[in-house]
């Protein structure tokens, strides 16, 4: 398989905050509110190749705009052709050969309005919970740290690999006292308590 680079736009609610963020060329990933670029070469060289900027039917009208240009920019090569794709006219051949194949995937992101991460951690000596920026990927979890993630229906409780016992007993009753707070605050929103080590997360919390 020739090198497919598949990049998926993030941002959180301003320009300033915006990134790419690549991820494995798969059609799973894919989710109608967002846009993604996806680079499929022709050959092993790179030089040649076609590069698909896909917009979600749901995505905001400012990343559409801002990922054509950020596609321009990053393949900015005459033998290279760059086509825009709104969600629905996508080619058999070169775009979904290049993710693998059609899969179904997420239309829906509403769970973006409740998702919240939180780092746990006593580094300082003392144990702190902060919030992280409502924009995040999996590159924001720490290998000492506890992280908690809450995605309107469930709340995780991540486990890095270094964390001590400590730290994990006194994350799960934040967590606790978190889900009980919410059932005042969101009682239609019910959420459900999962464990998560590394490297054994659900695809529902990636």
């Amino acid at each position: 398989n020739n090198k497919v680079e598949f990049y998926h736009l993030r941002s959180n609610g301003s320009a300033l905050c915006t990134r790419m963020i690549q991820v494995n060329p798969d059609a799973l990933l894919l989710n109608s509110a967002f846009c993604y670029i996806l680079n499929v070469p022709f050959n092993n060289d790179d030089e040649t190749g076609i590069v698909y900027v896909w917009i979600g039917s749901k995505a905001d009208s400012e990343e559409a705009r801002l990922v054509e240009e950020i596609a321009e920019e990053m393949f900015n090569n005459p033998w290279i052709s760059l086509q825009v794709l709104n969600e629905g006219e996508e080619p058999d051949n070169f775009f979904w050969v290049g993710i693998g194949g059609k899969k179904p995937y997420d239309t829906n992101a509403d769970y973006m309005n409740y998702t919240r991460l939180f780092r746990c951690s006593n580094e300082k000596g003392y144990f702190t919970i902060s919030e992280k920026c409502t924009d995040f990927c999996q590159d924001d979890l720490a290998d000492d740290d506890i992280m908690i993630l809450d995605n309107g229906e469930q709340v995780f409780l991540w486990l890095g690999t270094r964390c001590s016992q400590v730290e994990i007993k006194l994350a799960y009753k934040s967590a606790q006292v978190y889900i009980q707070h919410l059932r005042v605050k969101q009682p239609e929103r019910p959420r459900k308590f999962f464990f998560t080590p590394k490297n054994k997360e659900s695809r529902r919390f990636t």
